[in-house]
């Protein structure tokens, strides 16, 4: 099978799990799948590859709740300036999930991958897998079960992407927990991290924080160096149990003094933590290849500060000037769990002038978690930042779905959500109804899509004077969409 870009990103789409499943898992109380390391091995072994091949792809690999994707954004950014001095052949970053285009999950020297690069090294994998399962006898080497789920299918591809394309610096962020994710498969990456703590996938890694700790603690592999954010109390007791088993030591890393005289290229003062934790990664990576000059306590090279400065990651406390409402300011974060999203609001609260009393918008969807309960919090933390002011002149509850006209663009597509409350647009009523709750002045509205949504805020700023301050938060594919509307669609 052979195709372009947009015949690639159509076969993968049909690997997505649809929403019966995903609920039923979710349901079931059964946790993770405890056979998925193996099942990817016999993957990786389909594919023409041992895990161990990928060694020399010395992984940095990174686990965490929040600021995962971040920390692994400006670990690829550092170990990109070493690329020019000889050190680093070529940078990988594999993260999930994508904002616009699925290509971004897969990214060498921290661009992603072209269209064609897409293309090619999409039907290499799959064409690969259908050939292991014609030589295996399968009856329909061409059959859906013959090829893994999304997330795995892009996890073997990422891996046979970085193993073609000579990378020797992939950093790997997991998917879900770390124990038994995908990307777990690594067997000696050179150095592994685990980002801020908090509850998030219950169903599968459990409702206490030393339940998902021990899941995350999962990419700690022996003679490893391993690092942390700074955890609560009893995390730290298990990410140092499960170090100790895995025999390596861990470091708790607490931010760095000389970030104070940076300006991250990523915004919100939370991004300290994921940068800390990102330099002491980089610099136990760059030991090994015999880099010398190093951060210390109190030191930063002009290589890291760069680094730090120049990395980008769309959707994550982003702030973007409206180009058809030049008094519309937006800003965008994908926080989607009730630590991101008291995050997003302390960050956007921080932004306000307390003596402000123009329009403000929320532009808010949070498809499968509780989402009145990530509503609430949201309005609390910016009820309290803001003092007696209300948060917000208006806001609007849309789906994920990003056209009114042509529905998503094939790399939004997402069928692991439940159609009938999309349809019915169940959750956003339910939101609205919550928000009328706790602020019944606010001008709150149900839309359908993304576009409406955006439609909406802009006919809002037209009506004002003064800059109209947008907040749209709650979902990364959210936020996606709206980055894809507001961007005109054009790729």
């Amino acid at each position: 099978m052979q195709g372009d870009y947009n015949a690639a990103v159509a076969a993968l789409n049909t690997l997505q799990s649809n929403f019966s499943i995903v609920d039923a898992i979710r349901k079931s109380g059964r946790g993770m799948n405890k056979n998925a390391i193996p099942e990817m091995i016999e993957w990786v072994n389909k594919l023409g590859y041992e895990p161990t091949d990928f060694d020399r792809l010395k992984a940095v690999h990174v686990a965490g709740t929040k600021g995962k994707g971040s920390t692994s954004s400006f670990v690829s950014s550092i170990l990109g300036q070493y690329v020019a001095e000889g050190k680093v052949n070529k940078t990988g970053l594999y993260t999930s999930p994508h904002l616009r285009f699925v290509r971004e999950r897969i990214q060498i020297d921290n661009k992603p991958l072209t269209e064609e690069q897409f293309a090619k090294y999409f039907f290499e994998t799959w064409n690969r897998l259908e050939a292991a399962a014609k030589a295996a006898g399968h009856p329909d080497p061409s059959s859906k079960e013959t090829k893994p789920v999304y997330f795995r299918f892009l996890t073997l591809m990422a891996l046979h992407t970085y193993i073609s394309e000579g990378v020797d610096a992939a950093v790997i962020e997991c998917g879900i927990g770390g124990e038994f994710d995908s990307t777990n498969i690594l067997v000696k990456p050179s150095v592994t991290a685990v980002t801020s703590l908090g509850i998030d996938h219950v169903a599968m890694l459990g409702d206490t924080i030393d339940s998902i700790a021990w899941h995350k603690a999962g990419v700690f592999k022996p003679g490893v160096p391993a690092f942390s954010a700074p955890q609560p109390e009893e995390a730290v007791r298990v990410l140092h149990e499960r170090a100790a088993e895995r025999n390596t030591t861990l470091e708790v890393v607490n931010t760095h003094p000389e970030l104070e005289k940076i300006k991250l290229g990523l915004a919100a003062d939370f991004q300290k933590t994921n940068a800390s934790v990102a330099i002491a990664a980089a610099g136990a990576y760059l030991r090994q290849v015999g880099v010398e000059d190093l951060p210390t306590s109190t030191y930063l090279p002009s290589t890291f500060r760069a680094g730090l400065e120049q990395v980008h990651l769309g959707g994550r406390c982003e702030t973007r000037t409206d180009t058809l409402a030049q008094n519309l300011k937006w800003h965008i974060d994908g926080g989607h769990t009730l630590e991101s999203i008291e995050l997003a609001a302390r960050w956007f609260g921080s932004l306000i002038s307390t003596s402000s009393s123009s329009p403000r918008i929320l532009i808010f969807n949070q498809q499968t978690r509780d989402a009145s309960s990530l509503a609430l919090k949201l309005h609390s933390t910016l009820a309290q930042a803001l003092k007696e002011q209300k948060p917000f002149s208006h806001a609007f509850f849309c789906t994920n779905t990003t056209y009114a006209e042509s529905g998503f663009r094939p790399d939004l597509t997402s069928i692991n959500t439940n159609a009938s409350d999309v349809e019915t647009l169940s959750v956003q009523n339910a939101l609205a109804e919550t928000w009328k709750g706790v602020d019944g002045t606010c001008d709150v509205r149900v839309l359908r899509t993304v576009e409406e949504a955006v439609k909406a805020a802009r006919e809002v700023a037209g009506e004002a004077k003064e800059e109209v301050m947008v907040l749209a938060t709650g979902s990364l594919h959210l936020v996606g969409g709206v980055v894809e509307v507001l961007e005109g669609g054009n790729a």
